[in-house]
């Protein structure tokens, strides 16, 4: 059985920088795509960012390029999602997620297999 667990939530100041990271651990089946998605107070459920391995893509939603970067270590089976430049707007939930056969992007991960528990980022002065 595949199983993620994120870690590295917390809370920071605007401007501030956190890095979450996404272990996986049993069965890798399901993981042809992770993603990070998050869910805020009165916000729909959104895709931040994704790597999908099968294509050799990454996808971002909008508003944190150029401050976020997902990566991933095959060897320690963790994707990293690095947020840098954090804003008020970035708090949430955030969750991984892994599917074998990848929806396309954008994704809101609500069908995405696999998922873990999530993290909290709170961003506040």
């Amino acid at each position: 059985q595949d199983q993620l667990a994120e870690s590295g939530g917390g809370t920071v100041q605007p401007g501030g920088s956190l890095r979450l990271s996404c272990a996986g651990s049993g069965n890798s089946y399901h993981r042809n795509c992770v993603g990070w998605f998050r869910l805020a107070p009165g916000k729909e459920r959104e895709g931040v960012a994704a790597i999908y391995t099968g294509i050799n893509k990454i996808y971002y939603t909008n508003s944190v390029k150029g401050r976020f970067t997902i990566s991933q270590d095959n060897a320690k089976n963790t994707v990293y999602l690095q947020m840098d430049s954090l804003k008020s707007e970035d708090t949430g939930m955030y969750h991984c997620a892994a599917a074998a056969v990848c929806p396309p992007w954008p994704s809101d991960g609500a069908s995405w297999p696999v998922e873990g528990p999530g993290t909290q980022v709170t961003v506040s002065l």
